[in-house]
């Protein structure tokens, strides 16, 4: 897609931006708030014209000293002023709160597909850096983009009315200009009108030729934006790591590196507005005195009144301000698109890992069974990260077969992927070919080396993903997982990731797996920032469980003693 430029690729993806909310589940409210946006918008330039057309007879009265025509004429500006005001407020209030409503259920479907199958994981995978800051774009795109298209489209109507009702009565107010050129007597009728026109259309174009650039540079600079954010909130959250390796120069040169590139981008874009700037206030200021340029010789040949050279300078106004409105809203519109480019190319991301994974997901075959893991001629491959998006295979045409209630352990090389398999069985990883059969998800539970904990109380991250369980259900678990100190702050709310070690989130997990009870677990290095001791108690307990299948990955040799048999990834095969 070429930013700055309207193509046919981008008007489709802004068609499919658009209408999914005008015929989802709230269309009819969605429409009826359009209709008053439109409504009142007419209403509004209703009251414009009879304005118009009370300076004719306001400042006919003053030419004239007519005293009880100027009063009058001052009530009936402030019934009709106070009219337009209310008409405008009312469309501006209409027109906020459909962007609201537009913007929530935009930001709820974006967030179903963000979290849908995974694909907050996948982007972040498979997607190479090209579908950056997607919390951006749901946070801030999404609402730039539903408050300023109502914004536009809003503009366009009010200056598509002014202008049909306008263009009437310029046309009127207009004389025969007649001249000669060649010896031909060239006649020409509403010449105000055909002027307008040419001064908005010249506008435009000149303004469009000096602030395309803008749309690219603000795609851009939204981008920098988000990077940097995200730099620094990186930093915060691997405060710990970075203060080992006294890193804080490193960091501070990369975001200032980072922070540089954002100002000589904002450069480029404070210099690209400035020409835009001349240029358009060059315009207003030209626009005021046009209009009584040409129409002030009429009035000094007598031919018009005072009154109805206002009336023609305020009609021609209102018609050539309808006619630029695009000069008026150049720098937003530039904006918006960037905004919407962005979301467009999310979108794109998105469906093509969906177009991927589904391709992929057809090399596999899984299947439910209650009390047997099979592995039959499995291949898994990882991405080679090239522009080709070639793959590279890992394991190759594996095999085996693990019973309910055993407890196996899987080694190999770091690289080897061990992980990776863990990832297929989990569900979430798209580069296999082959056929699983595995007990239904809800049996399973899946433990990483690093758990996420959410932020809340501490009763809320013992529980993940499940409700929130009892304080008599979970401070015995507590105890006895060697966190008995975090019984009295179940109710306490904070950035436990943050508060705890690694060790602490890795029992935290433990107690997460004795509160669930599932019949199949799978550890990935679950217990490596734990000593000896807390690992021996933690399997003790595991182990403990009836019924449970334990699957381990595991480099310790201490593990050995709590698993009936061993798997080994060595040269792309699985073997044991």
């Amino acid at each position: 897609m070429k930013s700055g430029y309207w193509t046919r690729e981008f008007i489709a993806g802004l068609f499919h931006l658009i209408t999914p909310y005008w015929n989802s589940e709230e269309k009819k409210s969605a429409r009826l708030y359009l209709a008053g946006i439109i409504t009142l918008t007419i209403a509004a330039v209703y009251m414009t014209l009879l304005l118009n057309e009370w300076f004719n007879s306001f400042y006919s009265a003053l030419q004239n000293y007519d005293s009880g025509a100027v009063y009058s004429g001052l009530l009936r500006f402030t019934g009709l002023a106070f009219a337009h005001i209310a008409f405008a407020v009312y469309s501006y209030y209409l027109q906020q709160r459909l962007a609201l409503r537009w913007r929530k259920w935009m930001t709820k479907n974006y967030l179903a597909k963000w979290t849908g199958q995974q694909m907050y994981y996948r982007l972040e995978m498979f997607s190479q850096g090209t579908a950056d800051n997607p919390d951006q774009r749901i946070s801030e795109d999404i609402n730039l983009f539903t408050a300023r298209t109502l914004s536009f489209m809003s503009g366009l109507l009010r200056s598509a009315t002014t202008i049909v009702c306008f263009i009437f009565v310029l046309w009127n107010l207009s004389e025969v200009l007649s001249f000669s050129a060649a010896g031909q007597e060239i006649h020409i009728y509403g010449y105000l009108v055909w002027t307008a026109l040419a001064y908005s259309v010249l506008g435009t174009w000149i303004t469009h030729k000096v602030g395309h650039r803008l749309v690219s540079l603000n795609y851009l600079q939204q981008k920098l934006e988000a990077d940097f954010r995200f730099s620094m909130v990186r930093l915060r959250e691997t405060a710990e790591s970075v203060a080992f390796y006294n890193g804080a120069a490193k960091e501070e040169a990369f975001l200032s590196n980072r922070f540089m590139t954002l100002l000589r981008n904002t450069l480029f874009i404070i210099k690209k507005q400035k020409q835009l700037s001349w240029l358009t206030n060059s315009y207003a200021q030209i626009a005021i005195i046009f209009p009584f340029v040409v129409a002030v010789p009429r009035y000094l040949s007598q031919n018009i009144s005072l009154g109805g050279l206002m009336q023609i300078a305020n009609c021609f106004g209102k018609v050539q301000d309808a006619m630029s409105y695009f000069v008026d809203v150049y720098a937003s519109l530039a904006e918006w698109q960037s905004c919407a480019e962005r979301l467009l190319s999310f979108d794109k991301h998105i469906e093509a890992i969906e177009k991927e994974t589904e391709e992929k997901s057809g090399n596999l075959v899984r299947e439910e069974t209650p009390d047997r893991l099979r592995l039959t001629d499995i291949t898994i491959s990882v991405p080679a990260m090239d522009e080709n998006k070639r793959t590279r295979e890992i394991i190759s045409s594996a095999s085996c077969s693990i019973k309910a209630g055993e407890h196996v352990i899987l080694k190999g090389p770091s690289g080897s992927g061990k992980s990776t398999l863990l990832r297929t069985l989990a569900g979430f990883w798209p580069y296999v070919k082959g056929h699983i059969s595995m007990p239904a998800p809800s049996e399973m539970m899946f433990i990483p080396q690093k758990p996420y904990i959410p932020m809340g109380t501490s009763a809320e991250a013992a529980s993940y993903p499940l409700e929130t369980a009892d304080k008599e259900i979970l401070s015995p678990l507590l105890v006895e997982c060697g966190l008995s100190h975090l019984m009295e702050k179940t109710d306490t709310e904070a950035d436990w990731s943050h508060i705890l070690s690694l060790g602490e989130q890795q029992k935290l997990a433990f107690v997460r797996v004795f509160l669930r009870k599932p019949k199949w677990v799978f550890l990935d290095e679950a217990t490596s920032a734990m000593d000896e001791e807390t690992e021996e108690k933690m399997y003790r307990l595991l182990t403990a469980l009836p019924g449970t299948t334990v699957i381990s990955i595991g480099r310790r040799s201490t593990l050995d003693k709590w698993h009936d048999r061993v798997l080994r990834i060595e040269n792309g095969k699985l073997i044991g």
